[in-house]
């Protein structure tokens, strides 16, 4: 598992995606996450402003990103 380190009370999903190269941009995001196909702590999350706070996780396409403090 991955593990994205932040120093800010949370991060947009929408952003940690790109930030972990997950997608190559918004607008990948979005697509993905409206489609239904990415986790937050295990359940679908279809809102790509979702605030991912430390210790959230992110599953998308077999892959698996941590957020935790930087």
């Amino acid at each position: 598992m991955e593990k994205i380190q932040i120093t800010t009370e949370y991060i947009k999903l929408d952003q940690l995606m790109k930030w972990a190269n997950i997608v190559s941009s918004g607008a990948d995001a979005k697509h993905v996450i409206t489609d239904g196909k990415v986790l937050v702590n295990g359940e679908v999350e279809l809102r790509r402003g979702k605030k991912m706070r430390i210790g959230d996780i992110l599953e998308f396409d077999g892959k698996k990103v941590e957020v935790i403090a930087g």
